[in-house]
């Protein structure tokens, strides 16, 4: 089987930021799918799984509710290692260009005085959120990106050598 894209980008350069993974035409349109990633692979632990799961709600209620982006959004879910986020878009812009509904959307987790759609019937796994730790996550990760705004590193996937696998497959940036 061929490696998928995002497995192709080189996981010990990558930083914490917000990048553009994939761009596909879908019907008559374009969506893009952006990596948000919240903590640096293989080199920061992984983001609290219940930490993670209030700020899927917490985002995905925020980013939907958005008035000027809401009719934009068509996923926001967590990564399955745990490092970040998949944003996906109608559209094609370039990741800077979401830089402010990024920052804004993870500021306002420290607003939530509770985690939406948290009830047996709204939540598979409607125990399993921390909005103390979602909070500290958010925070540091807004406060992260407003730090580094003027750095474009934050923007575009790392520039690696091109690895070849034992097999012979070779690795590709996304």
């Amino acid at each position: 089987m061929d490696l998928i894209p995002s497995f192709s980008v080189d996981h010990t350069a990558i930083v914490p930021g917000i990048f553009t993974s994939r761009v596909d035409n879908v019907g008559d349109g374009v969506v893009t799918t952006y990596d948000i990633r919240v903590t640096r692979p293989n080199r920061e632990p992984a983001v609290d799984v219940a930490a993670m799961h209030s700020l899927e709600h917490i985002i995905a209620t925020f980013l939907r509710n958005d008035p000027d982006w809401k009719d934009e959004i068509i996923y926001w879910g967590p990564m399955g290692c745990m490092t970040g986020f998949y944003l996906i878009l109608k559209g094609s812009r370039p990741s800077r260009e979401i830089y402010d509904l990024i920052v804004r959307a993870f500021r306002a987790v420290d607003y939530a005085e509770s985690v939406p759609g948290t009830t047996p019937e709204n939540c598979g796994h409607y125990l399993m959120h921390n909005l103390g730790m979602a909070k500290w996550y958010a925070a540091r990760f807004a406060d992260y990106l407003c730090r580094n705004n003027g750095n474009p590193e934050i923007f575009e996937y790392p520039k690696a050598q091109r690895l070849v696998t034992n097999d012979g497959r070779q690795f590709y940036d996304s």
